[in-house]
């Protein structure tokens, strides 16, 4: 047996064929598991620092799909996929792995992930089991150690940032009874967005909008009080009637920035005249106090398409 650490991981060679990885996580085992199973999470961490995730596919039940692909800062494709083979949440799930590179055979393995509850921590085990001695030797000799460690790092960042309330992501699929193209006008025309914008106490002082890469946009709320609260950010990508991405921070009265944001809409047809939304979008704090503010991510976004079904109901 060969026994490695780097950084908080641990990796052993328990036979011929197994890779055998153990790490520590400073978040509950719930937190830890929906990170390394939800498309939202795992684009964040999945790969060392050096690569950029472009794309994290996952159907996350048994005989579902899983697809990432990352690059490289040279512009390489570095592709994985495979398939959910057994899902026990939140305590483990086995699936097979495939690193897609021709040159190499498109080497395959199966990894068995537990998650065990340390009241509070979690510690991981991962078992990566090859076909071979010699597809196992190679995947070793390939620099995975320093490779996995980042990674792992990178998620017990993420999980730790949640556990402690000062970053959240939430995703919401919500059906609007209006066409598609209404529904996007709704976020992307002043006059549509004041209507609708924000929890269901506050109106909207006023709303800017440049719709395009590179735009800016601002929109002011004001409280029953007359207190003004402000949210503004950047547009990142743009494909109209299909998909919004832009940053979203939230200030105070002095501009001061209190959450940091990052938000993707995506807008389908759905049974004719119908749209089917989906708002994927996570915040970090700031400030002290934003663990209040992020726990009210769901009903404030919740109680802002009560009103923006209401409003495209009425206009349509």
């Amino acid at each position: 047996m060969t026994a490695t650490k780097n950084s908080s991981l641990e990796i052993t060679l328990p036979s011929d064929r197994e890779i055998v990885m153990i790490r520590i996580f400073d978040a509950p085992r719930d937190l830890v598991f929906e990170a390394m199973t939800k498309a939202q999470h795992v684009k964040r961490w999945w790969g060392p620092c050096r690569l950029t995730a472009e794309l994290c596919e996952i159907d996350f039940r048994v005989g579902g799909a899983w697809r990432y692909v990352l690059r490289t800062p040279d512009g390489k494709k570095v592709e994985f996929t495979g398939m959910y083979q057994e899902i026990a949440p939140p305590e483990r799930f086995v699936y097979t792995e495939r690193y897609v590179e021709p040159n190499l055979g498109n080497p395959e393995w199966q990894t068995t992930v537990t998650l065990e509850d340390l009241g509070g921590k979690t510690k991981l085990r991962s078992r990566l089991l090859h076909p071979t001695k010699e597809q196992r030797d190679g995947h070793v000799g390939a620099g995975m150690e320093s490779g996995a460690a980042e990674t792992f790092d990178r998620l017990n960042e993420l999980v730790v940032a949640q556990a402690t309330m000062m970053e959240r992501s939430i995703e919401i699929v919500r059906i609007f009874d209006a066409p598609r193209e209404l529904v996007y006008q709704a976020w992307t025309k002043p006059e549509h967005m004041t209507q609708w914008w924000g929890p269901k106490v506050f109106t909207n002082h006023s709303c800017q909008l440049d719709v395009r890469p590179g735009g800016h946009w601002q929109i002011v709320m004001r409280a029953p009080d007359g207190t003004d609260y402000g949210c503004k950010g950047v547009y990142t990508e743009v494909k109209p009637l299909e998909r919004l991405v832009f940053t979203n921070d939230a200030v105070d009265q002095n501009d001061k920035p209190l959450l940091k944001g990052f938000t993707t809409v995506t807008f389908a047809e759905h049974e004719g005249d119908k749209t089917k939304l989906t708002l994927q979008t996570r915040a970090e704090g700031l400030v002290d106090f934003a663990p209040q503010m992020l726990k009210g991510m769901d009903q404030g976004w919740s109680q802002s398409f009560d009103k923006l079904a209401t409003h495209v109901s009425a206009v349509h």
